[in-house]
């Protein structure tokens, strides 16, 4: 049985709620969810249009010193465009799968409809090189700071850890409250090494950015 994660705990990825070892690491998809709130009320939900959300998955790979080593290099896309942070230890829509081929970013949900995970961060944790001691999640909420969309209207959202026989390990559920108002990025979780084994620690820090690139400062050198 999956592990229901409380804010700040932390799991071995490996072992069930009984202490056994019975996951298969070779290949975790972690899952992000979420569902916008419906407006109550007979006239809120007679003219009111569902706007669309669009929340978008990041992955830092932290080295020993808890930064970000490689933030890749800067390209020009076809329309003139300068993309930073590409093919570097960041993966994000526009660089969604990592050099080493072994964590990828599998698409862009724009709307958090239907059941399930709405976007997938899928990790080879096993073959994962060693330099990398620590992966930072991530969630950003697209243009929340323009649109007026924070996390205090988001329902339902959660990040879970399924494992490559597709059982799933651990989830870590929140959902939108007062204290999420104006909160349009989150600090997830965070997968890391511990003595040979990879821990999974719930982490749910909000924060007003809609800015990936503002957290990632803190894990830069």
């Amino acid at each position: 049985m999956a592990i229901n994660l409380q804010k700040g705990q932390t799991i071995d990825l490996r072992k069930n709620n009984r202490g056994e070892s019975v996951y298969d690491l070779s290949q975790v998809t972690i899952g992000l969810g979420w569902d916008v709130r419906k407006q109550g009320g007979f006239f809120g939900k007679m003219f009111s249009k569902e706007a669309e959300y669009d929340l978008d998955a990041v992955a830092f790979l932290l080295d020993g010193n808890g930064k970000v080593a490689n933030l890749g290099r800067t390209v020009q896309t076809n329309d003139g465009r300068q993309m930073g942070l590409y093919q570097g230890d960041v993966i994000y829509f526009n660089s969604m799968q990592h050099p080493s081929g072994h964590i990828w970013l599998t698409g862009d949900n724009r709307t958090g409809a239907g059941d399930g995970d709405d976007e997938q961060i899928i990790v080879k944790l096993e073959q994962l090189d060693e330099r990398y001691q620590k992966i930072i999640f991530v969630v950003t909420i697209y243009m929340g700071r323009k649109n007026n969309q924070h996390f205090g209207m988001i329902d339902n959202a959660f990040i879970r850890a399924v494992d490559a026989r597709g059982k799933e390990i651990t989830k870590y559920s929140l959902s939108g409250d007062a204290s999420m108002n104006g909160m349009c990025s989150m600090v997830f979780a965070e997968a890391y090494r511990h003595n040979g084994d990879w821990k999974f620690r719930a982490l749910g820090e909000p924060n007003h950015t809609d800015s990936f690139v503002d957290i990632l400062k803190n894990y830069s050198y």
